[in-house]
């Protein structure tokens, strides 16, 4: 709070004294940057407690290991002061042995009942037995007993009902002695000599009745009785016949003919607007009249001098005055600039020596050079170019004023007006419209031609009568040669049977054949005689490169023994230390 009270009333000084505003900035500047560090002071006070960096919890750390080390240090040198001087360590008290104890288990509580029937037998009447049903199936039970919900009471064995422990070995053992139950004899009560009654023989009741499929074939007499029973299921009944329908015969009705259809044409949107366009046409032609030319007065003011245009102001030459920077008045500080520096990667060191203390490598602050620098060149280069410019700017010619003529008013030119012409409607120009067109003069040119063909068919031009002019005919008779047996009128030709053609082919295709094998047997020969020369050329390689050729003797520099001159190891007790023990 004092901190703050001290800052408020430096800058109403600040405020309220006679400063320049630099000034009153950089003080103002400084003035916040000094409250910043002593708030971040009385933060770091009020709250020791922060949490630390790894760096920090890594060097805490460190110090720790030392401080152990320095402890064990002093030990060591403690218990070696005292073996010096003859001082036995503190011998170790010798615990005593551990006694074995039995284990007790919760499950022991736990364990079921064994049955009766290992630990004592019960006697059962045979005579008895033998008359009782084989399967309890087949015993005959009552109704069922309703009987209340025990909710209160768990199903858990109570401790009471727990029998003493007995262990497996021990039941093995008994099980072993114990005779087995149908080797027992039975309760030597007095038999009854009651006569004994004749047994009744009752049918086995068999899984396999349940499972026996019918018949699946049907006897003729079982299907006409089906076929009879569906006959009687179905019978047809004639209902009566309705007695209206013979009345409401004789008051038949023609039935009403509808007038024909009457065709409509179609309300088109196009039709609607051309007949729209027609009427408005109409009505413009009929409002259109011939315009006439109104001119208005000339005012007078035109004629007594210049309308219109304002007055040319006189413009004085523009006085050039040096710009009052601000840069002369400020005090130029040579800034330093630090180069920001990446940090280094954390690297976790090894793990520490506990024989030797521990050195931490601190890392190395390097210092940052600051090369002077200033904004002389910069300024020089602004000033020169802006000197230039207003050179440039005194040296433009200033632009002359040019008034435009005055218009003709005695003329008057108006635009002609433009006159829209209606919309010409154009038939469609399809491709169908076009091919139709083609296939038309097509078929009309084939039809001339076929016209005309006709007509020069049916014109008749007879032709000069030759015949009367010809010698007349003549009959000659063939000479043949005559063959025995034969009529000479006949003529013998030489005739080719199918076998003798299918013999000639059949011959071709032997001669083709053979002439394929011979060639595939003289291709076969010429490839095994290639494989065998390729393969005695391989024979005679192998046995070339297998013939041995003898390495000459090799002499190298004689082995000379050394005697070592590293010394013998000197055995030593070891340092045995109990320091460490419990």
């Amino acid at each position: 709070v004092s901190g703050c009270l001290v800052v408020q009333y430096q800058h109403r000084l600040v405020l309220s004294a006679d400063y320049s505003r630099e000034k009153k900035k950089k003080h103002f500047i400084t003035l916040i940057l000094v409250f910043f560090l002593f708030s971040i002071k009385c933060i770091s006070k009020n709250f020791p407690n922060r949490p630390c960096s790894s760096e920090e919890q890594e060097l805490e750390r460190i110090r720790n290991l030392q401080k152990e080390v320095a402890l064990h240090r002093k030990k060591n040198e403690a218990s070696y002061k005292a073996a010096l001087a003859g001082n036995p360590p503190p011998k170790k008290t010798v615990l005593s042995t551990t006694v074995p104890k039995e284990f007790h288990f919760n499950t022991d509580t736990r364990i079921k009942m064994t049955t009766s029937s290992s630990t004592s037998h019960k006697e059962v009447d045979f005579i008895s037995q033998l008359r009782k049903p084989s399967s309890p199936a087949k015993v005959v039970k009552g109704a069922t007993v309703p009987k209340p919900f025990n909710l209160s009471t768990g199903n858990k064995r109570k401790a009471e009902e727990s029998e003493p422990y007995v262990p497996m070995a021990q039941r093995i053992e008994q099980f072993q002695k114990r005779t087995p139950e149908r080797y027992h004899l039975r309760s030597p009560s007095p038999v009854k000599c009651d006569h004994l009654k004749l047994t009744q023989p009752h049918t086995p009741k068999l899984m396999t009745r349940q499972r026996h499929r019918p018949p699946a074939v049907k006897s003729s007499a079982e299907l006409e009785a089906e076929e009879v029973e569906k006959l009687q299921k179905f019978k047809f009944k004639a209902l009566e016949l309705n007695k209206k329908i013979l009345e409401s015969a004789e008051e038949l009705k023609k039935p009403t003919v509808k007038e024909p259809t009457v065709p409509e044409g179609f309300e088109l949107q196009i039709e609607k607007r051309l007949q729209e366009r027609q009427v408005t046409k109409k009505s413009q032609e009929e409002e259109e009249k011939p315009h006439t030319f109104k001119p208005q007065a000339l005012p007078k003011k035109i004629l007594e001098g210049v309308v219109g245009l304002p007055e040319k102001k006189v413009l004085l030459p523009t006085v050039p005055e040096s710009p009052a920077f601000a840069l002369k008045k400020r005090i130029r500080m040579d800034r330093k600039v630090e180069e920001e520096k990446k940090p280094a990667p954390f690297k976790v060191p090894p793990v520490p020596h506990y024989g030797l203390p521990f050195q931490p490598r601190l890392p190395e602050h390097h210092n940052v050079e600051v090369c002077p620098f200033s904004f002389e060149e910069r300024e020089r280069e602004r000033r020169a170019l802006k000197e230039k410019k207003l050179e440039e700017i005194r040296n433009e010619e200033v632009p002359q004023f040019k008034a435009q003529p005055l218009p003709d008013f005695d003329t008057v030119v108006l635009p002609e007006k433009k006159k829209l012409e209606p919309t010409k409607p154009e038939p469609f120009r399809l491709l169908i419209d076009q091919r139709g067109a083609v296939k038309n003069s097509r078929w009309e040119q084939m039809m001339k031609e076929e016209q005309k063909q006709q007509e020069e068919a049916s014109v008749f031009k007879a032709r000069p009568n030759t015949v009367t002019h010809k010698e007349p005919f003549q009959p000659k008779k063939e000479a043949r040669p005559a063959v025995e047996g034969i009529n000479s009128s006949t003529a013998v030709e030489a005739f080719e049977l199918s076998t003798e053609r299918r013999a000639k082919e059949r011959q071709e295709y032997e001669r083709l054949a053979s002439e394929k094998e011979a060639l595939r047997a003289l291709m076969e020969e010429q490839q095994r005689q290639e494989e065998e020369k390729r393969e005695k050329e391989e024979i005679a390689r192998l046995r070339q490169e297998q013939v041995h050729k003898a390495q000459p003797i090799r002499h190298y520099k004689p082995v000379a023994l050394k005697k070592s001159e590293v010394p013998l190891t000197v055995p030593q007790s070891p340092n045995f230390s109990d320091r460490f023990r419990l």
